[in-house]
């Protein structure tokens, strides 16, 4: 489906591309080390049950869903690398 100069399976390829990209982000992101027995913003105990589940946290289910309910944007990576796409 490849169209123009480009190589048969190139979108294809860009979409795996995309794809590894973001899950290699995604692991980067996970928690590391040991599990806090506190929460790190709110000072509140984070139960044994989450702290075996999650390895590594360091917020309580609240403070955790906050962080994750506020927007944050990112940059994406360019992959079409036209004209109008870099004027973005």
């Amino acid at each position: 489906m490849a169209g123009g100069w480009a190589q048969d399976g190139a979108v294809n390829e860009q979409i795996e591309a995309s794809v590894n990209d973001e899950l290699a982000r995604l692991r980067q992101s996970r928690p590391r080390g040991e599990s806090l027995a506190e929460c790190e913003e709110c000072g509140e105990p984070i139960p044994q049950g989450r702290r075996e589940a999650v390895p590594g946290v360091r917020l309580c289910v609240a403070c955790q869903q906050g962080n994750e309910a506020t927007f944050r944007a990112r940059g994406g990576i360019n992959r079409r690398g036209s004209k109008d796409s870099q004027l973005k």
